[in-house]
């Protein structure tokens, strides 16, 4: 371990070296920034329908979910009640575990915060692995995310966040509960599972072998890219932005040396297996979560009699918005885009973790899965929505749609602001001195974010290169690479690298899905059939 990160230290030396010059984080903007638009146009290709230019990727992912939400008879709906009982045990006598222990919470001496619940000892709750998948879930998505979709979208973006939420839920169960069904467990016991195994698996039963064999490798390709930047790149650049604030650090070389220090951080874990950190992060992480959500209840009961105002804002933007946003369409885009970005329903990435629980039935885990979406988008992000909307509407601190460009605004003083920075002024402007407390949850949830990204990169990397440990450390060095990169470049450019990088994801998962969805129904009768039979 101590040569791995001799290893990193001396990677990362030239760039310190560089770090006295001044200006060397717009330097290597600059080099990122062609990167990251012409990647964001292409996966935002759009087709003119109706007068309006409508990216397919948003299509995609909006016929899926709606047809997936209809076709299921409203599963995010109805099968609600069921998610609950599942998920506080009410049917573990029958959902009993019949596969071989896998010690997947340590994978070649890594731990992985979001599956570690999930795998521990061979036997954990639907509640346990809930509570796992959605503190690597809630982060920077509900945090920043929030603040760029209002700031472009206006308060009605929220409404269609909500919306993506909602149908959504569908998505997840039905991605989550393939991951189940078509997983791999190696001779050690050790399970992989996710998207690339059940398009080759599934489409090959469905006799599309070329097909399912492309779509894996496609599949796999993206979430490595989507590892270094959603799950990776965008994470370090909230982190080092909102540390850089509080500690009013300044300097060309400020990003550089802030993604230095976090990359040797996450090397340690991810590279050094340091299982006592990784413990105490898992323990931490759920924490701030629950501050984050108590901060959110507090100031929102603080402005109770501005909640209707604030709701007929959302309501109303969302089909009547105003001036300069673009039309309804554009508000829409903008919603279920960054509702896309917090919850990642379609884009198949929940599925690798969950593919580690223990259960006899697939469905199970889908069903519990589907909550993800309305904890995540549904419920914190619309109490970060309200806060800023609290915010904006007593001071006035920015014009909704004013935007310099997809991430950054001006407010009245005439400073920019953007993505974390606005959350953290919403949140400062009622509880004195949270921005410190926010920094500390940021930096947390970057942190295991980075980490659970990591592993689904791996385990991306692991299909298409094999399981030997060279092609492990390969993948780590250029992940922390992308810990660098990220923090040194502006949240513009890491926005449309990350953004693009999580939507690509919908293309070959989705079209899967679609191929697929039948075994899903099959799963589901079966779950719900045995159900019946215990209950009586």
């Amino acid at each position: 371990m101590k040569y791995r990160l001799l290893s990193i230290l001396l990677l990362f030396l030239p760039v310190w070296t560089f770090a006295q010059d001044k200006g060397l984080d717009e330097k290597i903007n600059d080099a990122f920034m062609p990167v990251a638009v012409w990647w964001e146009g292409f996966i935002l290709t759009s087709v003119p329908i109706a007068g309006y230019n409508l990216p397919i990727v948003l299509l995609l992912l909006i016929f899926g979910a709606t047809f997936f939400t209809i076709y299921f008879k409203f599963p995010n709906i109805t099968k609600f009640k069921l998610a609950i009982n599942t998920v506080r045990g009410k049917y573990d006598e029958l959902d009993h575990h019949s596969v071989e222990k896998a010690e997947l919470n340590i994978v070649d001496g890594d731990l992985v915060d979001t599956i570690a619940d999930e795998s521990k000892e061979g036997e954990v709750s639907h509640f346990q692995a809930l509570a796992t998948a959605v503190s690597g879930t809630v982060g920077l998505g509900n945090i920043a995310g929030v603040a760029v979709a209002i700031a472009l979208g206006g308060p009605g973006a929220t409404f269609w966040m909500i919306a993506c939420g909602l149908i959504g839920m569908s998505t997840k169960f039905v991605e989550c509960t393939l991951g189940v069904k078509y997983r791999d467990v190696g001779e050690d016991g050790t399970v992989y599972g996710g998207p690339m195994y059940y398009l080759s698996r599934g489409l090959k039963e469905k006799g599309f072998t070329r097909l399912g064999k492309v779509l894996g490798i496609l599949f796999a390709v993206l979430c490595v890219g989507a590892s270094f930047g959603g799950g990776n790149a965008f994470q370090s650049n909230q982190a080092a932005v909102q540390l850089s604030t509080m500690l009013n650090l300044q300097g060309g070389a400020t990003g550089v040396i802030i993604g230095i220090i976090l990359a040797i951080l996450v090397g340690i874990v991810i590279i050094g297996g340091i299982k006592k950190i990784a413990s105490v992060t898992e323990k931490i992480v759920p924490f701030m979560a629950g501050v984050y959500v108590l901060a959110s209840l507090i100031i929102i009961f603080a402005n109770i009699k501005y909640i209707g105002d604030a709701f007929a804002m959302i309501f109303n933007g969302a089909f009547t918005p105003e001036a300069g946003l673009g039309g309804i369409v554009g508000v829409i885009i903008v919603g279920f885009q960054r509702a896309a970005f917090s919850n990642e329903a379609g884009a198949g990435s929940a599925a690798i973790a969950h593919s580690a629980v223990k259960t006899k039935y697939p469905a199970s885990e889908g069903i519990v899965a589907l909550l993800e979406p309305f904890i995540d988008t549904v419920v914190i992000c619309t109490m970060t929505a309200l806060v800023i909307i609290f915010f904006n509407m007593d001071t006035g601190a920015f014009e909704y749609g004013n935007a310099v460009n997809s991430t950054v605004l001006i407010t009245e003083s005439g400073n920019y602001i953007g993505g974390v920075d606005l959350t953290s002024m919403a949140y400062e402007s009622v509880i004195p001195g949270f921005r410190y407390i926010l920094t500390i949850a940021i930096i947390l949830f970057a942190f295991s974010t980075m980490i659970s990204w990591s592993y689904y990169g791996l385990q991306s990397w692991k299909y298409l290169f094999g399981r030997g440990r060279r092609a492990d450390v390969v993948y780590k060095i250029l992940f922390l690479l992308f810990v660098v990169i990220g923090a040194a470049a502006t949240l513009d450019a890491v926005i449309k690298f990350s953004d693009a990088m999580i939507l690509a994801l919908v293309f070959p998962n989705m079209i899967g899905l679609l191929f697929l969805f039948p075994n899903v129904k099959e799963e589901l009768n079966k779950y719900v059939t045995d159900i019946k039979g215990v209950s009586k």
